[in-house]
């Protein structure tokens, strides 16, 4: 899913707000606590959602911490992008609608889950453990294992080595420490071949027999079963915990196996299918949020910044950041005109680092290259080179003096401490450009020049959305943010 951009994407353009007095029905009795504090394209912002978007966006970890004033333009930027995507009609895509109603079922699903029918769930899962229990007790199992090689007819390899760690038992040599060693079961192995807490239907029936008729502490002989021998110990055994004591760890097993989604859905299911009249999960999720939303200032703004984010995203990415990256010539001007922010203070390689397992293969991968445009470098290598396997390794980037030491070493004749090359890939080469004072070409700063770009563009977009709409500030009602 798209990251939900909010405020701080919007332009830093801050053309200051007219100050006029609140509209009349901002000061009447029915809105006397949630005034309205401005006016964006004929749509009214109350207090308590500028509240919301000031508080969550200003929290005392946030470096650029912005005063109201400050944040006003901000917000009527944000504002402004989001009229500017409904006139577009945004919202009306299918993409952006199941992703909008993604984001905000997601609140909205686990407020329908009511806390008794959870209970419920946990008490049945309780109760399934002591059926399947069946009066027996739980037990603390350890085996040592032989596995019985399917090639073998009759087994007696097998046979023969389970015997023989048996007869080591019974000379007195310790459970664990010979299950460490001989059992071929890796994963209990390494415990000493402990298997864990079981219950009935949990193990092979064979096996499950036989630990249910022995005693703790008590140690088979060998059992066969459908995949090998084992020799057999009980180390505990113990009654199941009181659904108390075991209910929270129930619980979130539950969760984690998505109890509470399966819950709700059952709800959904039921709303939509009401009295034999069936409607779309979407309409009665869309009722459900409106509902929800009335009782919940907090939550019906959290959904607002879903709707909002969402579209603010939608109508950059196809007004501003999308065109902004693919114009060449217009990055190709923008760099010239501003090459000197770019300067460098320490001298860059711009290309590639390649190592490589011989010589061979690094003359080849040279002879590759040649001639070639440097972003399509890295295709050619993968592509003709490392078809079949790595035989060079390819790092392609601006490189400032002092970062890498073999690009140090090579580029720039540094001979300080001494430049190892990477296991297997002994042959080292760098295919590219020294750059002493700063890019040559916008590409060697590719990715610094397009945002910056993107901010310029912004900047004109926001710009040129403050013409065409109006908005309006109520300087009295803004004055009383976050001091009534």
């Amino acid at each position: 899913m798209k990251r939900i951009f909010i405020l701080f994407l919007s332009s830093l353009v801050t053309v200051s707000s007219m100050a006029v007095e609140a509209p009349q029905s901002a000061k009447g009795e029915g809105q006397r606590h949630d005034p309205v504090v401005m006016r964006i394209n004929g749509k009214d912002v109350t207090r308590s959602e500028f509240e919301y978007n000031y508080n969550k966006n200003n929290t005392d970890g946030v470096i650029d911490k912005k005063t109201v004033e400050e944040y006003t333009d901000l917000f009527i930027n944000y504002k402004l992008k989001v009229e500017a995507a409904l006139d577009a009609k945004l919202d009306t895509l299918s993409s952006y609608q199941q992703e909008f109603r993604t984001y905000r079922d997601q609140q909205i699903r686990p407020l329908l889950v009511k806390p008794e029918a959870e209970e419920a769930e946990v008490r049945a899962y309780y109760e399934g453990m002591l059926q399947q229990l069946d009066g027996k007790k739980l037990l603390l199992p350890a085996h040592i294992f032989v596995r019985l090689p399917q090639q073998e007819a009759d087994g007696s390899a097998a046979r023969a080595r389970i015997d023989s760690i048996y007869a080591l038992l019974q000379g007195g040599a310790e459970f664990e420490a010979t299950a460490r060693s001989c059992s071929e079961d890796q994963g209990t192995a390494q415990r000493g071949g402990v298997i864990g807490w079981i219950g009935p239907h949990n193990l092979l029936k064979e096996i499950e027999d036989k630990l249910y008729s022995m005693q703790v502490g008590e140690t088979s002989e060998p059992v066969q079963s459908t995949v090998g021998w084992h020799i057999l110990r009980v180390l505990e055994q113990r009654d199941l915990e009181p659904y108390d004591t075991l209910a929270p760890r129930i619980r979130m097993h539950l969760e984690q196996r998505g109890m509470k989604d399966r819950l709700a859905q059952q709800v959904v299911d039921s709303l939509a299918n009401n009295g034999g009249e069936t409607r779309s999960v979407e309409a009665v999720m869309d009722e459900l949020s409106d509902r929800y939303a009335a009782q919940d200032d907090e939550l019906k703004y959290l959904i607002q910044e879903y709707h909002d984010g969402l579209l603010l995203y939608e109508i950059c990415q196809r007004q501003v950041w999308e065109p902004a990256a693919r114009d060449t010539a217009a990055l190709k001007n923008y760099f010239k005109q501003n090459r000197k922010k770019y300067a460098y203070s320490q001298p860059h390689f711009a290309g590639a680092l390649l190592q490589a397992r011989d010589k061979a293969a690094m003359k080849a991968a040279t002879k590759a290259l040649k001639g070639k445009p440097e972003e399509q470098w890295a295709d050619i290598v993968r592509s003709k080179i490392n078809a079949d396997s790595v035989m060079v390794r390819f790092e392609r980037r601006n490189f400032e003096r002092g970062e890498n030491a073999m690009v140090d070493s090579l580029a720039f004749g540094v001979r300080q401490g001494k430049t190892r090359p990477a296991k297997n890939f002994p042959v080292a080469k760098l295919v590219g450009r020294k750059l002493k004072k700063g890019p040559e070409r916008w590409t060697d700063v590719g990715a610094q020049v397009v945002t910056d770009y993107q901010s310029l563009k912004e900047a004109e977009f926001v710009a040129e959305l403050r013409r065409r709409y109006t908005f309006e500030v109520y300087k009295d009602a803004l004055a009383t943010v976050n001091k009534h």
